[in-house]
């Protein structure tokens, strides 16, 4: 049996704030009980990965060794909503055919947004 990605967690200093951040984000809501502990964005239904935020006392430093990469079909128009609901646009690139946006969540957790090919 192969495995398969069950959760996204990111250590956080405020996880409601973070996880309202993705939650505008990924247009799925926070699930109940988030606390200052801890929140989610869970969707079994769909058989998506959760997202978990999760408290940590120290600080972020340094760059994350592993960061998600989101795709769009109007990459631009994407990573301005994203900045709208307060993610921050780091750079650009545009290698081997592939285009895409390096952004940071509030609290500097980076992730991308890919140009995806139109159609399809």
């Amino acid at each position: 049996m192969a495995i398969t990605l069950g959760h996204l967690t990111f250590d956080c200093a405020d996880p409601r704030s973070v996880a309202r951040f993705w939650s505008a984000a990924l247009e799925r809501p926070v699930d109940d009980g988030a606390s200052e502990f801890f929140a989610s964005i869970d969707d079994h239904e769909q058989d998506r990965p959760s997202w978990f935020f999760i408290r940590v006392g120290e600080a972020k430093a340094g760059k994350n060794r592993v960061h998600p990469d989101m795709g769009a079909r109007d990459r631009e128009a994407e990573v301005e909503r994203l900045v709208a609901v307060g993610a921050t646009r780091s750079s650009e690139h545009d290698e081997w055919g592939a285009v895409w946006t390096v952004m940071a969540d509030p609290e500097g957790n980076e992730f991308c947004v890919g140009q995806l090919p139109a159609g399809g």
